[in-house]
């Protein structure tokens, strides 16, 4: 059980000022797995000062400066893997094979896409005869990410933010924050300047709006439901910030007349129980025919009582070899999907 009741602000752990201790319940055992430190407002000022005066020159880092940063952040990551998928097994409940290969893996393809974008990435291009457009950084990026996906949804954010070299102030879910933690200890030992990035504990009607509505961040990143998503556009327009948004909702599956059933229904089923059901893309809803509802019934309860669950520390997921077979796919959509929206 690790300390997490620090934040991370302008490049040191530091206590929030004055907030309140929670207990991080692990899933899986139903108990405490640490506690973290739910920041103020004023902690959220302070994260944004720092990012704000680490603008000024990382924003001015060259290409190259850039390039060594993130391929220092990798080694690094790739360094700390079990470091970075036990803690999210303790928070989520993930199983420990999953959390290694796929929710770490998701990560790992980022930091490597993101360094191929940026070494031939056109920052200026001509636009007619006698005018240039130039991609220059947005600013400080507020960051507010899920639970479910810690790894995939926070450097998706924050590998582009260090490629166009902006800054950001983060805040991960209170309810899974160990592994944004590790990641913040990653970033430091592979050598990101002060105040780049920033992270902040807290709750979504505290912290989360605070950062959505900050007159100093110019640009918030948020994923998460479409609730919070309305709220969070609705204090972003008072200081007419940009705003990206991952929302949610329920991914409908349709089955056609000349499918294989037995197959096409197995394979939601198992990529429907990957990650415990915890995914954004998860097929919850599934439309067959009318006439082959009953053996689509069939298939799915069959499919379900094959599926082995237990302790995450171990390899619960042993024997569905067809769900394991499903899972680059499903790392693939995901990836996609996370990517398209950035």
């Amino acid at each position: 059980m690790g300390d997490y009741t620090k934040a991370y602000i302008d490049g040191v752990w530091t206590k929030p000022l004055g907030g309140k201790v929670i207990d991080v319940i692990n899933p899986a055992t139903e108990r405490s797995a640490g506690q973290i430190t739910l920041a103020t407002v004023a902690d959220v000022d302070l994260a944004v000062a720092a990012a704000r005066r680490a603008f000024v020159s990382f924003s001015r880092a060259s290409r190259q400066e850039r390039l060594d940063l993130l391929e220092s952040i990798l080694g690094v990551y790739v360094k700390r893997q079990n470091d970075l998928a036990d803690a999210l097994t303790e928070e989520l409940g993930a199983p420990a094979k999953f959390a290694r290969e796929l929710q770490w893996g998701a990560g790992y393809l980022h930091l490597q896409t993101g360094i191929a974008a940026l070494k031939d990435y056109k920052f200026e291009h001509p636009q007619g005869a006698r005018s240039t457009v130039r991609r220059e950084p947005i600013g400080v990026v507020g960051m507010i990410t899920p639970w479910n996906w810690p790894y995939n949804q926070i450097l998706v954010k924050v590998v582009p933010a260090l490629a166009t070299g902006c800054t950001s102030v983060h805040k991960p879910s209170e309810i899974a924050p160990f592994s944004a933690h590790v990641l913040a200890e990653v970033l430091h030992e592979a050598g990101l300047p002060k105040g780049v990035y920033n992270l902040i504990d807290g709750d979504g009607p505290t912290v989360g709006a605070a950062i959505a509505g900050h007159r100093d961040i110019d640009m918030v990143s948020f994923t998460g439901s479409t609730a919070a998503g309305i709220d969070v556009a609705k204090r972003a327009a008072d200081n007419v910030k940009r705003v990206h948004q991952e929302l949610g909702g329920k991914s409908p599956n349709v089955v056609l007349d000349d499918a294989d059933l037995n197959r096409a229904v197995t394979e939601n089923v198992y990529r429907l129980a990957l990650n415990a059901g915890q995914t954004c893309h998860a097929p919850t809803r599934l439309l067959v025919p009318a006439e082959k509802m009953e053996a689509a019934k069939a298939a799915a309860k069959a499919a379900a009582e094959s599926l082995t669950y237990g302790d995450p520390t171990t390899d619960v997921a042993r024997g569905s070899t067809r769900a394991r077979r499903s899972l680059p796919a499903a790392r693939a959509v995901r990836t996609a999907s996370a990517r398209d929206t950035m």
